[in-house]
């Protein structure tokens, strides 16, 4: 999985929780949206050996019958959700979409990921641009991690979380 579909992935479920959201780098031109958007980009990665030498034990795959390895590292990611609204909205819109982006990663967060931190600045106007831009970061713990088939090939890599109650 690459990076830009963990972005994908984030924005697609804030969409599901109710919050606009959009992939922060898109691919085309980007549309001017009414309402507030929570703008996905991905600000760090880091990750650290969880196994020795990555190597995390083996699972038992039922469609295939066979077992297999599975490699991979515990994963810090970094995500800036960026809130921006139009002067239709304002402050209070800002404030509103935050409030409920807070209840959504809390709550439940995107699949494979456990919060472990969430943290806005202050709200600002930007008069060039015409629009009010609050700053969002939410720090998430998870694994990446790749499946092997016998003989060492590596199927896909795939991120998943823990959840900590």
């Amino acid at each position: 999985m690459d990076f830009a579909a963990i972005r994908e992935r984030v924005a697609e479920y804030l969409q599901g929780q109710g919050i606009d959201a959009v992939s922060a780098f898109p691919a085309g031109e980007r549309a001017r949206r009414s309402g507030v958007v929570a703008a996905v980009s991905l600000r760090a990665c880091q990750g650290g050996p969880e196994g020795f030498r990555d190597y995390l034990g083996e699972r038992y795959d039922p469609d295939s019958g066979t077992w297999q390895e599975l490699y991979g590292r515990r994963v810090r990611l970094t995500f800036g959700l960026d809130l921006y609204a139009g002067r239709e909205s304002g402050e209070a819109g800002i404030q509103r979409a935050y409030d409920r982006l807070a209840e959504a990663f809390q709550w439940e967060g995107p699949p494979g990921l456990a919060l472990t931190e969430l943290s806005c600045g202050e709200t600002v106007f930007d008069p060039q641009a015409g629009l009010y831009r609050r700053p969002v970061e939410a720090v998430c713990q998870g694994y990446l991690y790749a499946v092997a088939q016998e003989g060492g090939a590596f199927l896909d890599f795939i991120v998943r979380g823990e959840r900590q109650i």
